[in-house]
């Protein structure tokens, strides 16, 4: 959806003034452009947001781990949520304090956790019986006595789509409040640890504010019992529009439901896509435009190998000229040129009348894009531009073949040191 930085100007589509197509000229597509001013509006908007709550906001990685952009939140005042050691260690390069990580993820492993350890982050959310046992073992090893907040998993089913719902009974992640009750009641079984807290988070993209409330009511609830214990991290999934019909709660509304349940509670809070997914869009060229089956087919040079989310969750992305033109709009289905079937980046895309060579924009794709992109097909992952200040600069450059060659050269000419 367009917004403040990313518009059109003088018929050009714009971020923060810099049309699009001199990136696009000057690097090729598909391209990952990126707004410096949106990332820092957001992430002001959000401390504004939960400041009632005196929440501490840490960034949730998996959105988007771009060292720059990572670093960039950081600097702005974020902490980082990480569920996975190579997010740990991204934190740590980007700069963020390491009192200010935490780790969360459902399938720690135990060289994951020792980094962690080391490292001295600052929480684990820990989420089975097995993981607290482990992590209690690798503590001791170590020497230290990690925060822990226990994630847990309150039976709740979330108004979002079901691949992205983490709190229902049926979802693998978190312990049923049973488990957590029965932990809490055996502290002393883990005197490496300090449990500390408790961590709820029921998905992404969150359409309602009513469950999260119910969530942590439920946390509260096990809590009570334990003084010592007023952390509670409620998670992110705080919504973006992604089409003007889009109608989501705000972070805001979010921190007004919660604030006269919170008082005298640590709060911590993990938001990801509100603080970077419309800060940037994915420029794709029209390759090739064909009539079949009774529809108009626009053939880009980015796809599902760039931008996974409509083929894995249906998700709806705006796509856009990146010049304005007069005359008739009709359906277009925008395809990408990977082998599937399901490449396809918007199936009814309002477009005029393209030719090969002209230029597009997905919008809102600065979350769960280049996070996800692979190399299905043997596919280069793009470049990742950053604008700012009335210029631009590539925080990470596109792929090469000898990239994607790199890992397995050795082992084609019989010097890999490794044997299985």
């Amino acid at each position: 959806m367009l917004n403040e930085s990313f518009c059109y100007e003088d018929g050009e589509l714009c971020c923060d003034g810099l049309p699009l197509r001199t990136i696009a000229q000057a690097v090729g597509t598909p391209v990952y452009v990126y707004s410096a001013a949106r990332l820092r509006h957001n992430a002001a908007r959000l401390q504004r947001a939960f400041a009632p709550l005196r929440a501490e906001l840490h960034y949730s990685l998996k959105a988007n781990p771009n060292l720059t952009l990572v670093r960039m939140l950081s600097q702005a005042g974020l902490g980082a949520d990480a569920v996975s050691a190579g997010e740990v260690d991204r934190a740590l390069r980007a700069g963020v304090d390491p009192a200010r990580i935490v780790f969360a993820g459902v399938g720690k492993t135990p060289a994951e956790i020792t980094f962690a350890l080391r490292a001295k982050i600052g929480w684990f959310n820990v989420e089975s019986r097995d993981e607290l046992t482990l992590l209690n073992r690798l503590a001791g090893e170590e020497k230290c006595r990690p925060q822990v907040a226990l994630r847990l998993n309150p039976g709740i089913q979330a108004q979002t789509h079901p691949h992205i719902a983490t709190g229902h009974a049926a979802a693998k992640f978190g312990m049923p409040p049973e488990t957590v009750a029965e932990v809490l009641g055996a502290r002393t079984a883990y005197p490496h640890l300090r449990l500390a807290g408790i961590h709820v988070h029921i998905g992404s993209q969150l359409g309602s504010v009513t469950e999260t409330v119910a969530a942590v009511r439920l946390a509260q609830s096990l809590a009570a019992p334990y003084p010592d214990l007023r952390t509670l991290n409620i998670g992110g999934g705080f919504p973006v529009p992604y089409t003007p019909d889009d109608r989501y709660p705000q972070p805001e509304d979010f921190a007004h439901a919660l604030a006269p349940l919170v008082g005298g509670w640590r709060v911590l809070a993990e938001p990801g896509r509100a603080a970077i997914a419309d800060a940037g869009v994915l420029v794709i060229g029209v390759v090739a435009v064909k009539e079949q089956g009774g529809q108009r087919f626009v053939i880009a040079d980015g796809g599902m190998t760039d931008l996974l989310r409509p083929a894995l969750y249906g998700a709806i992305h705006e796509v856009v000229t990146l010049e304005q033109r007069d005359g008739p709009l009709a359906p277009a289905v925008v395809s990408g040129p990977v082998c599937e079937s399901t490449d396809v980046l918007h199936r009814a895309a309002w477009l005029p009348p393209l030719r090969p060579g002209d230029l597009l924009a997905v919008l809102t794709a600065g979350a769960y894009g280049m996070a996800m992109a692979s190399n299905y097909n043997l596919r280069t992952r793009p470049p990742e531009v950053l604008v700012e200040d009335g210029d631009w600069r590539v925080i990470r450059r596109r792929e090469t073949w000898d990239d994607l060659l790199r890992l397995e050269s050795e082992a084609l000419d019989g010097r890999s040191p490794e044997r299985s």
